[in-house]
């Protein structure tokens, strides 16, 4: 073997060798960041739902967590359900104020400032149904010892809270619902907004 072939050799094999053992590509190819990640663990990978995306089946839904804890895994789950069900709550409201707008928008029912007092009236009512008919549907601990949680609440729970909820502001605010739709009863009023989302 002459020079020449030796030199060539020699190249090949020193590229083929940074390729195997990677260079600063190669490092940066390996740390791409998920498309979610543990909170306490920012480098792993995590399931999509713990970044706040829907989950099939569940009409209204929220994260909660708790870090690790000697009081047990029992514990932290009650814990981490806990905190979801407080989040899951300012959810409904959201959601409820949404198709109080989206029938206002359908219907061009009421004022606004007439809406802005019924969506203050619905948004007390809703933190004690939201908890009572809301369940655990995903559960996991992270690889640092952390539980997380998500609870929700299915289409026809969702929509049964909704309709309650509505109807009990409508028998305390009898005068504002008046103003808000003067031609529907208050039960065709709580289900037809209770309808509005789940048609989607």
């Amino acid at each position: 073997m002459n020079k020449k072939h030796m030199v060539v050799l020699s190249s090949l094999l020193a590229v083929a060798l940074s390729g195997c053992f990677g260079g600063k590509d190669a490092i940066k190819l390996d740390k791409v960041p998920s498309e979610c990640v543990f909170p306490d663990a920012p480098n792993i990978s995590a399931p999509l739902w713990i970044c706040d995306a829907p989950v099939e089946g569940v009409a209204v839904s929220a994260v909660g967590s708790h870090e690790k804890s000697a009081a047990g895994p029992s514990f932290m789950k009650d814990q981490a359900a806990a905190a979801a069900r407080v989040n899951l709550a300012q959810q409904m409201k959201v959601y409820v104020t949404n198709m109080i707008k989206q029938y206002v928008e359908t219907t061009g029912a009421a004022s606004s400032e007439t809406v802005d007092k019924v969506n203050t009236s619905v948004s007390k009512l809703i933190t004690a149904e939201t908890i009572v008919g809301s369940r655990v549907f995903r559960s996991i601990t992270s690889p640092k010892g952390s539980v997380y949680v998500l609870v929700g609440l299915d289409p026809s729970v969702t929509k049964e809270a909704t309709e309650k909820v509505l109807k009990t502001s409508m028998n305390n605010e009898r005068a504002l619902w008046q103003q808000f739709k003067a031609k529907k009863s208050q039960e065709e009023l709580a289900e037809e907004i209770a309808k509005m989302k789940l048609m989607e």
